[in-house]
């Protein structure tokens, strides 16, 4: 048994799919299976119960993943034990975040990471935030920029980078968020709102609407990630609540307004998430310390 094909085995348990973990490891899905049959044909037990929806460990296979876990680990330290000066790491970095972290909190972690690390290459992807943490679970990233959830997967592990507040922001053409704006009280349950689909800032969002009593908010539109929604905003769609880096980033922040509120929107911490084990790579192991000499 090789320890490829204990890596490979690693992956698939991550990923629950053999086709990610294929096209993540460049090899057909084929030649995968051929590895995982291999595995199974030496320890005499199948290892993973699969179907066109799923892929799950068998009772074998869960036994098995602690031995390949701690033997993974291990050949990894013995690696980089033996590996000559880290500076002369090479190979590359998965990154994902948001379109608005790329300039507001990446560029100064990465400016270090290159300077210490030049021969590794960044592969770097932009998305909705709100998927950050699946990103990594699912090994289509090797790290990201995410808000912490309220409950953070064990598996993952989450270094704080940063507190991100949020702001009510409000359009400064007439229209029908711009009157209900100016009346006393303001008639919250008929404010049309613009709503990140899903992620930290979503959740703060439906905690200040239970705070307000609105059990049925007016909703224009639900928008993937955070910065489409400033534009939306400034053309008199809606009001909306976001992160303030993302307005102050925005080519139409001169075109809205920041309200105050009386019950403010609780902030959310902003961070890199890994998963646990992987901390064992050299790579990620790099990253991972020399974010504690940002801080």
């Amino acid at each position: 048994m090789d320890f490829q094909s204990l890596k490979l085995f690693l992956d698939i348990t991550q990923t629950r799919s053999f086709i990610r973990t294929a096209e993540k490891n460049h090899m057909s899905a084929s030649t995968l299976s051929r590895h995982i049959q291999r595995m199974e044909q030496e320890i005499g037990q199948p290892l993973f119960l699969r179907d066109n929806r799923q892929v799950i460990l068998t009772e074998a296979g869960e036994r098995f993943s602690h031995f390949a876990e701690q033997t993974w680990g291990e050949w990894q330290q013995i690696q980089r034990h033996f590996s000559p000066d880290q500076t002369e790491l090479e190979g590359e970095l998965k990154l994902f975040c948001s379109v608005t972290a790329s300039y507001s909190h990446l560029p100064r972690i990465l400016a270090k990471f290159r300077k210490r690390y030049p021969k590794i290459e960044i592969k770097l992807s932009t998305g909705d935030p709100a998927k950050a943490l699946y990103s990594v679970q699912s090994l289509q990233s090797d790290i990201s920029l995410a808000g912490k959830p309220e409950n953070l997967p064990n598996n993952i592990i989450f270094h704080y980078i940063d507190d991100i507040q949020l702001s009510l922001i409000a359009p400064r053409v007439a229209c029908t968020a711009t009157q209900l704006l100016q009346q006393t009280p303001i008639d919250w349950q008929n404010m049309p709102f613009i709503l990140p689909v899903d992620g930290p800032a979503r959740k703060r969002i439906d905690h200040w609407f239970k705070l307000q009593k609105i059990k049925e908010p007016k909703i224009y539109a639900t928008v993937e990630g955070h910065e489409a929604i400033v534009p939306m905003v400034a053309l008199g769609c809606g009001v909306a609540m976001i992160p303030d880096v993302v307005v102050q980033q925005s080519p139409v922040a001169n075109q809205i307004s920041r309200i105050q509120l009386d019950k403010p929107i609780e902030a959310f911490e902003l961070g890199i998430c890994v998963q646990q084990r992987r901390l064992q790579e050299p790579i990620i192991h790099a990253f991972w310390a020399l974010l504690s000499d940002l801080n």
